[in-house]
C-alpha cells in the first residue's frame, strides 16, 4: 500500500539521520499525526540524552513533536519482560515506526512484520540475530551498529595499562541478552591472549548483583561490565559495590563513569545523530527503498572502521606480540 505525502517526508527524515527509512505500511489514517513508538530498554533518566538529539533533529528537518508528529515513549527500566508488552501495545496503536536499541529489538521484530523497525544502536546486530548482514539487514528492521564486541580486547588491555600486575578479571555479564554472550566471549578470548585469568557472573536480574559482587571475593582484581540496560537501571548500585570491593571498573558506555565507574572505552553513542544534514552516499539507495520497500540495503552502518570479526583477531595478534615483550 502506498504512503501519503506527508507520511513518506517524515520516515524519509528519520531516514536521514539514521533512525529510519521509508517503508510501505497501512494507509495513514485522515488526520492523524505520524508516530514514532519510542522502546526504551532502560530509564528515561538515561535516554535524556538520546531523546534531545533525536528531537533536535527531527526540528531542523521541520517535524515539532505535537504538531507534526506524535512520540509514544514507553520505558521498560531494564525489565526484559517488559519489551515483549510494549512491542504489542505499538502494534495495537499501529504506529508508524518503532525506534529502540539492539538489546531489546528482538520483542517488536517477533510483533510485527510490517511496521519499520530501528535500532539506535546495537553492539553486534549480526551475531545477535538482529539482521542477516550489515550491508543488507533484510525484513523490516535496520539501524546502526557499534560493533561493541569488537573493542572488547581493548578495554582489558585499557585495564591492564591501569591495575599493576592484573592477573584476575572478572566479567559481569547478562547471558539472557545475545549481544553480551557475545561480548563476554570476546572477552574471554582477548583474556586468553592477554594470559589473564577471568571469571564470568551472570546476572540477569537487579537481585543478582549483590550475590555476584560476594563472588568476587576469590583474588579478582578488576571489573569489566558489558553493555546491558539492567546495568545502566542498576549503574548506581554497581559502582557504589565495586568501590566497596576495591574493585577497578571498565564499561563500554561513559555514562557508567559519570555516576562512579572508574574507565569506558566505546562509541560517543549520542553523537551519533548529525547536527546538520551531510550528504552521503545512502541517500540514493533510502530513495530506493521508498519506491521499493523490500529492497532497504546499505543502512547498518558501524562507528566503527572496522564491520568485521576479522578486525578484531588482527588487534588480539597485536596485543599478544605486546604482551609477550
Amino acid at each position: 500500500m502506498a504512503i501519503d505525502s506527508a507520511r513518506r517526508k517524515f520516515i524519509v527524515a528519520l531516514g536521514r539521520i539514521a533512525f529510519t527509512w521509508p517503508l510501505a505500511a497501512h494507509a495513514q489514517q485522515a488526520g492523524k499525526l505520524p508516530t514514532v513508538g519510542i522502546l526504551g530498554s532502560s530509564t528515561q533518566s538515561s535516554w535524556v540524552l538520546w531523546i534531545a538529539a533525536f528531537l533536535k533533529r527531527l526540528r531542523e528537518l521541520g517535524w515539532n513533536e505535537g504538531r507534526t508528529v506524535a512520540i509514544e515513549y514507553r520505558w521498560a527500566e531494564g525489565r526484559e519482560e517488559r519489551y515483549a508488552e510494549i512491542a504489542a501495545e505499538f502494534v495495537r496503536l499501529k504506529v508508524d515506526v518503532i525506534v529502540t536499541t539492539g538489546s531489546s529489538v528482538l520483542a517488536p521484530k517477533q510483533a510485527t512484520s510490517v511496521i519499520p523497525i530501528v535500532f539506535a544502536l546495537a553492539n553486534d546486530p549480526v551475531g545477535s540475530g538482529y539482521v542477516a548482514s550489515l550491508s543488507r539487514p533484510g525484513g523490516n528492521i535496520t539501524g546502526l551498529s557499534i560493533q561493541t564486541t569488537d573493542t572488547a580486547d581493548k578495554r582489558l588491555e585499557l585495564l591492564r595499562e591501569v591495575v599493576p600486575g592484573l592477573r584476575r578479571v572478572a566479567i559481569l555479564a547478562n547471558l539472557g541478552n545475545p549481544s553480551n554472550v557475545l561480548e563476554a566471549d570476546e572477552t574471554r578470548a582477548a583474556a586468553r591472549t592477554l594470559g589473564l585469568e577471568v571469571a564470568t557472573s551472570d546476572v540477569r536480574r537487579a537481585e543478582d548483583i549483590a550475590p555476584a559482587f560476594e563472588a568476587l571475593k576469590n583474588g579478582t582484581q578488576a571489573l569489566y561490565v558489558c553493555a546491558d540496560p539492567l546495568f545502566a537501571v542498576t549503574e548506581i548500585r554497581l559502582n557504589t559495590l565495586a568501590l566497596s570491593a576495591r574493585l577497578p571498573t571498565i564499561y563500554g558506555v561513559r555514562g557508567n563513569v559519570a555516576s562512579g565507574g572508574l574507565m569506558s572505552y566505546g562509541a560517543n553513542t549520542p553523537r551519533r545523530v548529525p547536527a546538520r544534514r551531510r550528504p552521503c552516499r545512502q541517500d540514493s539507495a533510502r530513495h530506493e527503498a521508498g519506491r521499493h520497500p523490500r529492497r532497504a540495503a546499505d543502512q547498518v552502518r558501524s562507528h566503527h572502521q572496522s564491520h568485521h570479526r576479522q578486525g578484531a583477531r588482527d588487534h588480539r595478534a597485536a596485543l599478544a606480540a605486546r604482551a609477550r615483550r
